[in-house]
């Protein structure tokens, strides 16, 4: 069974930093794609960053200079770095793994990232 679990949510002032991880488990790889998506009550879900299997990134509008994404194979886990953050980055964050074989997605159950003074 597929399972992927975010890790490293919580509340932070403006201007702090986080890192969300997302360990994946199960009969996933090999991975075609991974991302990380961001939702906010009564929005839909939009992307924050993306990367192929092959190392190209693709940055959500704005996020660029202030968001990394990376991963680590062997640890089967996506991270997102997230710096200078603001009231604004406040939202659910989800990651999600595309399989290569077949194109089917899987999506973490989401993790409370909360940017307040």
């Amino acid at each position: 069974q597929v399972q992927l679990v975010e890790s490293g949510g919580g509340s932070v002032h403006p201007g702090g930093s986080l890192r969300l991880s997302c360990l994946a488990s199960g009969s996933i790889f090999p991975i075609r794609d991974m991302a990380w998506y961001r939702q906010t009550p009564g929005n839909q879900r939009e992307l924050v960053a993306f990367m192929t299997s092959g190392g190209s990134i693709t940055y959500g509008d704005s996020l660029r200079d202030r968001f990394r994404i990376s991963s680590d194979n062997a640890k089967r886990t996506v991270y997102l770095q997230m710096n200078s953050l603001r009231p604004e980055d406040t939202a659910v964050y989800y990651c999600e793994f595309t399989n290569l074989l077949g194109g089917r997605e899987y999506w973490g159950q989401g993790i409370q990232v909360t940017v307040s003074s």
